[in-house]
């Protein structure tokens, strides 16, 4: 299968470390390029350094959760062509979460539980062709 993921980048923000390393995993088993944050405010330090094509971001995170942080993207965001896309990926399952992130911005809102690491990547892979 071709990989011709190399030149997308992905930021993970997540601050469990299981999670992160499968995902790590199989993005750059695609050929994604791949950083990761374990937090809020090191999630906004990578996201200005890294400038990713998507963020895979966890919304209960110690330092600003995901909302605070998808806030502040979508705040100091330049017109959408240039804002990375944003994924919430998360346990929160609850209505008013998903309506929420899908207010602040998010492109998507995945419960973890409920999508396999290839099912992500694949949706990863989708949002990114639409951009």
């Amino acid at each position: 299968m071709p990989k011709d993921n190399s030149q997308k980048k992905i930021l993970i923000i997540d601050d469990d470390p299981f999670i992160v390393d499968m995902y790590v995993l199989k993005f750059k088993e695609q050929g994604f390029a791949v950083e990761i944050a374990s937090d809020g405010k090191s999630g906004w330090e990578k996201i200005q350094k890294f400038a990713p094509d998507l963020i895979l971001l966890d919304v209960v995170m110690p330092a600003a959760d995901g909302f605070d942080l998808l806030q502040k993207i979508k705040g100091a965001a330049a017109p959408d062509a240039n804002r990375p896309k944003i994924i919430l990926l998360t346990n929160l399952g609850q209505k008013d979460d998903i309506e929420r992130g899908r207010e602040l911005g998010a492109d998507d809102y995945l419960i973890k539980a409920h999508f396999t690491p290839t099912e992500i990547v694949e949706k990863v892979k989708e949002i990114l062709r639409e951009k």
